[in-house]
């Protein structure tokens, strides 16, 4: 199991601000974060990347939507 720092959000791509992450973890919608030492959290790698595969799923699921609709 690996550990995603804010760094390494930043270099999957996602380049949220910590007030929105924060926001987003409390309203259920990215997943939560563990403290790994004084003012420091880090991300479990595997449910970063679950978030953003469902995130291309749901572009995909739109994506489709429009498809069907024309």
């Amino acid at each position: 199991m690996r550990l995603v720092s804010a760094e390494g959000l930043r270099a999957k791509g996602i380049e949220f601000s910590k007030m929105h992450i924060w926001r987003l973890t409390k309203a259920g919608r990215f997943p939560r974060p563990i403290s790994v030492g004084s003012n420091r959290r880090a991300w479990v790698e595997d449910e970063i990347d679950a978030w953003i595969e469902a995130k291309i799923a749901e572009r995909d699921r739109a994506d489709s939507s429009l498809d069907e609709s024309s």
